[in-house]
């Protein structure tokens, strides 16, 4: 019996022995075959913009990954009157969480003439508004108004002091005198 019980443990033994040898064998082997390449995916992740200002519809935008910011202001429905857009670089990529803000003249609608600010009845902060016009030069065009009557053309606001050919030229796309 006891031959037996040695011959059952030896058979143990070099069953594991043969185990273990095989275990330490493969986690020792070279890999064979060619390694696995993961391509990317067929679509990029899309990006979101904040796009404010004189636009449209302002707001958060998704657009696809590689947009530019002309793609950003058409999602916003495209410029608003009065938009600013000589220094708006329509070609520049736009980046996921980037905040796209467009110049320009923001007004209430009440004195907004097709985009354009009326001078015969805007007040002092709606003519401050105006590129190159602060504070002082908005209250001398109400001071001149109320002194020399209705403006019968854009032009004579060169007549207000403080006004010459280089200030006009700023705001005659953003100026009327019409009802």
């Amino acid at each position: 019996m006891q031959v037996g019980k040695a011959l059952l443990y030896m058979t143990y033994g070099v069953f594991i022995g043969l185990l273990v040898g095989a275990i330490l064998w493969i986690a020792t082997a070279p890999p064979r075959g060619e390694p696995v390449t993961l391509l990317p995916t067929s679509t990029p992740p899309a990006i979101t913009v904040y796009v404010s200002g004189a636009v449209m519809q302002p707001g958060v935008y998704t657009l696809p990954a590689g947009s530019r910011i002309e793609a950003a202001i058409e999602a916003a429905g495209g410029f608003a009157p009065g938009a600013e857009t000589s220094d708006v670089n329509l070609a520049a990529p736009v980046e996921d969480g980037q905040q796209i803000d467009i110049p320009g003249i923001l007004m209430p609608t009440s004195v907004l003439t097709v985009g354009r600010v009326n001078i015969n009845t805007a007040t002092v902060a709606e003519l401050d508004a105006l590129p190159g016009i602060g504070p002082t030069i908005a209250q001398a065009i109400v001071d001149y108004r109320a002194e020399h009557g209705l403006f019968k053309s854009i032009q004579e606001i060169q007549q207000v002091p403080g006004i010459g050919p280089a200030t006009f030229e700023k705001i005659r796309d953003y100026i009327t005198v019409g009802p």
